[in-house]
């Protein structure tokens, strides 16, 4: 059974589709990049998954139609890391992950001891243990980072939704969030679909990208299959160049050659 099956998904803003009659399954602990051109329709797709915005078609998770679940069941399954997350300055590190632990609370309820454990393992996996009465103002880039996926894994969903999970961070810390992402997956069988600019780190890490351009799948497959040249001009109008590096891909710009103009 696929963790997250789309039939025919539309989505449309101002009248104008956005995403456009989407089919796609995504199995049980898969990595999937989302690729493709801004305006391509990766963030839309996403929020569609998640309920978040309206959709013609179907949505199911685990093989049941999101449209029949309850939000708090939904949420259960299903977590989200936005590109922009809000992180007030004032709340502490702790306060933020407890947030994940809201689906699992009946109204009025406040947390026990099995959400502080979960919040905990949270932290824990993501080094911050320490940081839980640091307040999110005082965080750098990379532990504000790690922190806005916390509540994600508290939340114990089986299934991460991530928008641009390394926006605004350097080398090093786009590789630790991606290995740490990569580990949760092998420990727990996380099914994880992340929309990607850096077409080299999605090809690290993904098993599999789908490349969307004007709201459509224009290709599907692994790293090798998707990210050919052609495709990479044809659909982002850029020049690169695509080099297998021990059996990986690396997509590298390639500037044209300047000619020299004789007078």
């Amino acid at each position: 059974m696929s963790a997250i099956a789309l039939e025919g998904v539309t989505v449309q803003l101002g009248g104008k589709p956005v995403v456009d009659a989407i089919d796609l399954e995504v199995a049980a602990g898969e990595w999937l990049a989302l690729i493709g051109p801004n305006g391509a329709g990766k963030t839309t797709l996403l929020r569609a998954i998640a309920r978040l915005v309206p959709f013609a078609g179907s949505i199911a998770l685990d093989g049941r139609s999101t449209a029949r679940m309850h939000r708090a069941e939904l949420a259960r399954l299903l977590a989200v890391v936005p590109q922009e997350p809000s992180t007030p300055p004032w709340m502490t590190v702790g306060e933020y992950v407890l947030l994940g632990r809201t689906p699992h609370l009946g109204p009025l309820a406040k947390e026990g001891r099995r959400d502080r454990e979960a919040a905990a393992r949270a932290l824990a996996r993501l080094d911050l243990l320490a940081y839980g009465e640091r307040r999110l103002g005082t965080l750098s880039g990379g532990q504000k980072q790690r922190a806005v996926v916390a509540p994600a894994l508290a939340q114990e969903a089986r299934i991460l939704l991530l928008d641009e999970p390394t926006a605004s961070l350097d080398i090093g810390h786009q590789q630790q969030a991606l290995d740490l992402l990569d580990e949760l997956r092998g420990e727990t069988g996380l099914t994880l679909v992340a929309a990607m600019h850096d077409l080299t780190l999605g090809a690290q890490y993904a098993d599999r990208m789908v490349l969307l351009d004007r709201g459509c799948v224009a290709a599907d497959g692994g790293p090798h299959d998707v990210l050919t040249e052609e495709a990479i001009a044809r659909h982002y109008g850029a020049s690169i160049r695509v080099v297998d590096v021990e059996g990986r891909i690396a997509v590298i710009p390639s500037r044209p050659a300047v000619l020299e103009q004789t007078r």
